[in-house]
């Protein structure tokens, strides 16, 4: 990924805190995704108008003591995936809660 992407949860999900791991069913396919507590951190900061690299920068470094270009590289590896399964929703611009990009007002 280059430059500020942006990540929203997907529709269409149940998701619940089970101990340190994050279950997401997916009402559509009713496929059930666990992730552990660093991809459910990622989860719960998904609102769609954070950019992945403050994100990444400034909750998933801090906590878990690790580099950020590494925690970047992992983190884009998980969004995309997550993404292709409509568990998130990707974009090069800010997204509206619904996981729709917003439009620009002027």
């Amino acid at each position: 990924m280059s430059g500020n992407r942006y990540v929203a949860r997907g529709n269409q999900l149940a998701a619940r805190m089970l101990g340190d791991e994050m279950m997401i069913m997916s009402a559509s396919t009713s496929t059930l995704f666990t992730l552990n507590e660093v991809a459910a951190a990622i989860w719960e900061a998904a609102d769609g108008a954070t950019p992945l690299d403050e994100i990444v920068t400034n909750q998933i470094c801090k906590q878990y003591d690790v580099p950020v270009d590494v925690a970047m590289r992992d983190a884009e590896n998980l969004v995309e995936q997550l993404a292709s399964r409509g568990v998130l929703v990707l974009s090069d611009k800010p997204l509206a809660p619904s996981g729709i990009a917003r439009e620009e007002t002027r």
